[in-house]
């Protein structure tokens, strides 16, 4: 869940790790360090907060030296402080290490190593490297075997970058996603390829235990038996588009308001590969989705619509609780694993149950270059570019678009969907025209302590959307219910303090939500309607352009979106990197 980079240049490293580290902050930014290389001593800066706050503070960008690495934590182990900021030291100061992922065995480690005579400085798992790396550094071994040691004896999931005070970077993985990036001017190694896009368009894709060592110009690849490898050198060809905030104060609302360029965008190349996706889901004899989070919410989406208009049952499951309700899979079943960044670990650990049982791998993802989409039989994109917010709003209706066109290929067209999405971003466009009446309605109610988000049948999704986004945004309780499940007992929790949303446009659930609205307001809860039809029931409505039925849940998010933003402001919290939250879960 860290960012990590490193970097051997003929010039100054510091200002391009810190600009890299930017680039990278949604992976975490509780903390940020580099530690640079200059005439064989190793310098060290680091602080708590994000990489402008820090930089500003300990001026980052003038540490000397042309070999660097750096990182951006989201704690795992160890409080939000200084001495757990990465980079981490052995002993002699010898060796610098930052680190993604965690390493479960590091108690033992540790007791081990202060046994031999190791001090420890920080709270930190991450630490446990560093010293291991000094021990084999002691025994006349080379770099790669030095790595390849330490490796063998860590468990868990990692991806670690040290620097050496001779100017040696070395780093190596298992389950965390790390690459090179060969460039004019040196090497980057990095957690993610926007680390070094602006520097270089190629990449190394690094498999687990594979180990890396940059000396100089030269860059050498090893096994942990300490076998040279190879390594194809990739164009990376993903549309980052630009991570510039343009007129918007915050990225999360630049990138809800991008979604009409978006959903455009989405599932609209690679025809030949949805009909390839589209033929694997027609041979499975089962059908299973998975995501975490927002990616959940899309499957369930899609799984409604699978049902009614392409006649295929799938079953969703979280993804996080895949490994503990493993569905009978064989070589005719087939997974769909949705994931914005596709390194996300419980969904990478549910393709991995799913493969061992013979199961084919569908993917639907932002990054192609992502480890998901590599393991998978076949993937498409969703295109949406980079969404540096870390709650998603873009890449859901990004995911919402190609899994509408997948189902419009397995149905033959029945959704019409390719035909009718000019009017849906006419829709789109209009909805976001209504952006400051909603924000006077997240006025009305920034004092609330509870928002219940209902919805009926497909819209059921978009309440737990719309109420994950208030959470994660605001820190506001928000529940997203189906409405037809108010009396089996969230009613209970209904009273004139309550404020009830109510996604509830003109289609077959229509009028029960409406019935359950007078329900709700007789117990003096204000309700919120977002609809194309008014009622009198409603306190405030959000109007919502009319659509074909099956098109409104693109419609209804964006409000609920746009509510949590400006809930978030009132609230003086900061909608772009909400606490205890980082884009790309790459922890469990």
């Amino acid at each position: 869940m860290c960012s990590i980079i490193g970097y051997a240049s003929r010039s100054s490293v510091a200002p391009v790790l810190v600009d890299s580290l930017k680039r990278m902050e949604y992976r975490g930014y509780d903390s940020v360090g580099l530690a640079t290389i200059d005439n064989g001593r190793i310098l060290t800066r680091k602080g708590v907060g994000r990489v402008s706050a820090v930089n500003s503070s300990l001026n980052l960008i003038t540490m000397q030296g042309q070999v660097g690495i750096g990182h951006t934590r989201w704690a795992t182990h160890g409080g939000v402080t200084e001495k757990n900021a990465h980079p981490h030291y052995d002993c002699a100061g010898d060796v610098a290490v930052v680190h993604n992922g965690i390493i479960e065995n590091y108690k033992d480690l540790r007791d081990d190593l202060i046994k031999s005579g190791h001090k420890f400085k920080s709270d930190t798992d991450s630490e446990v490297i560093a010293h291991l790396l000094e021990s084999y550094s002691r025994k006349n071994l080379n770099i790669a075997q030095i790595v390849s040691n330490t490796c063998k004896r860590l468990k868990g999931s990692y991806a670690f970058v040290a620097v050496f005070e001779n100017g040696t970077i070395c780093g190596s993985r298992f389950d965390e996603p790390l690459i090179i990036g060969p460039a004019d001017e040196g090497y980057f190694i990095s957690s993610d390829v926007l680390g070094f896009l602006p520097y270089t368009d190629k990449a190394i894709f690094l498999d687990n235990k594979d180990i890396a060592v940059i000396e100089g110009k030269d860059l050498k690849l090893y096994d942990y038996d300490g076998n040279p490898l190879f390594r194809q050198i990739t164009q990376v060809a993903w549309e980052l588009g630009s991570i510039d905030k343009g007129k918007f104060t915050h990225y999360t609302l630049k990138e809800i308001h991008e979604q009409p360029l978006t959903i455009m965008k989405a599932s609209s190349r690679n025809v030949e590969k949805l009909k390839l996706f589209c033929d694997i889901i027609r041979n499975s004899s089962t059908l299973y989705l998975t995501g975490s989070g927002t990616s959940y919410h899309s499957a369930l989406v899609a799984k409604h619509l699978l049902s009614k208009f392409a006649k295929i049952r799938a079953e969703t499951i979280v993804s996080s609780e895949f490994q503990y309700d493993l569905a009978p899979m064989d070589s005719s079943s087939v997974l769909i694993a949705i994931s914005q960044s596709g390194e996300t670990a419980d969904v990478l650990q549910s393709v991995k149950d799913a493969k061992q049982m013979g199961a084919k791998i569908l993917s639907i993802v932002n990054v192609p270059t992502s480890s998901l989409a590599r393991i998978s039989d076949s993937f498409l994109t969703i295109d949406c570019g980079p969404e540096v917010g870390v709650a998603a709003t873009k890449s859901f209706t990004g995911q919402l678009s190609v899994l509408y066109s997948i189902i419009d290929e397995l149905c033959n067209g029945c959704l019409g969907y390719q035909l009718s999405k000019l009017e849906l971003v006419d829709a789109l466009n209009e909805v976001l025209a209504s952006e400051e009446q909603i924000e006077k309605i997240a006025d009305s109610i920034t004092a609330s302590k509870d928002i219940y988000i209902m919805g009926r049948s497909i819209h059921y999704p978009i309440a737990l959307e719309g109420a994950l986004k208030i959470k994660e945004l605001a820190y506001v309780h928000a529940e997203g219910i189906a409405t037809g499940e108010l009396k089996h007992g969230p009613l209970a929790l209904i009273d004139t303090n309550s404020v009830v949303i109510i996604i509830n446009p003109k289609d077959a659930t229509f009028q029960d939500n409406v019935a359950s609205a007078h329900e709700i307001k007789a117990r003096g809860a204000m309700i919120i309607g977002i609809s194309d039809e008014p009622d009198d029931s409603y306190d405030m409505f959000i109007k919502l352009p009319t659509v074909g039925r099956i098109h409104y849940p693109f419609l209804e998010v964006v409000p609920l979106q746009i509510l949590a933003y400006y809930l978030a402001l009132r609230k003086n919290a900061d909608p772009d990197y909400p606490r205890n939250l980082a884009k790309s879960v790459t922890v469990k």
